[in-house]
């Protein structure tokens, strides 16, 4: 089963091969399961070797996936999920990217 789950961003890939978009997409599609940490998937690309939009992609994605209600769970409260994001800064997802995010976040509460 997960073999055929981490096949996603694969099958994505060629739904969106003939789709011209104003800029390539599919790229950062492609790679937004990569983990800054190389444990990723679907080419286990580390760090920089991900591009910086499927960086930015995998941070607003295990956002929205966290703050969303599944099947399997309640959708987190903001304060769980930027605990979690700066829990994985560094292995799951680009520290760097998580710190100006959570900046954003919480910038925009203070509003």
């Amino acid at each position: 089963m997960w073999k055929k789950v981490k096949q996603h961003p694969e099958f994505s890939y060629k739904i969106l091969k003939e789709v011209n978009f104003p800029w390539d997409v599919k790229p950062i599609i492609y790679a937004h399961h990569e983990r800054y940490d190389g444990k990723g998937y679907p080419s286990g690309l580390k760090g920089e070797k991900i591009s910086l939009g499927a960086r930015i992609l995998a941070v607003a994605d295990t956002f929205a996936a966290m703050t969303s209600d599944r099947a399997y769970r309640k959708r987190l409260s903001k304060e769980k999920v930027i605990r979690e994001l700066k829990r994985v800064a560094g292995t799951q997802l680009d520290p760097e990217l998580v710190k100006v995010f959570v900046e954003m976040l919480m910038s925009k509460e203070k509003k």
